[in-house]
């Protein structure tokens, strides 16, 4: 079972207020923050992770919601916040046929889903 995830990038402040703009429809905002250059994201507890360094390298990471509104809702408001397109929502049936999901580069180029499976979803 993962506790938590880090993800490394270049500007805290602006990653910051990405992070909590994209993940409201699921439900996370920040939780923690210490020296203005680590913050932690969740519902409950802090989940992720979001630290300033210097070099950094893209990773991917996929959270899951519980029906396609909000698999869109996050896609929207995620390239409202400033990230770029990486896969508009939609089926992805070569990961499984009840696979819904939408992908968005977060400001240092880290992927971002957002997921469901459509057989569990409300939409």
């Amino acid at each position: 079972m993962i506790d938590h995830v880090s993800l490394y990038v270049k500007d805290f402040v602006k990653s910051k207020a990405f992070y909590e703009k994209a993940l409201a429809p699921i439900g996370y905002k920040l939780l923690m923050e210490f020296d203005g250059k680590v913050g932690g994201f969740g519902e409950k507890g802090a989940d992720l992770w979001v630290i300033q360094e210097e070099n950094i390298r893209p990773a991917h990471i996929a959270f899951r919601a519980e029906d396609e509104a909000t698999v869109k809702a996050f896609y929207d408001v995620a390239l409202a916040a400033g990230g770029t397109d990486n896969g508009a929502p939609g089926p992805r049936p070569q990961y499984d046929k009840d696979y819904y999901a939408a992908f968005v580069f977060d400001l240092d180029g880290h992927n971002i889903e957002v997921m469901c499976r459509k057989a569990t979803s409300k939409s």
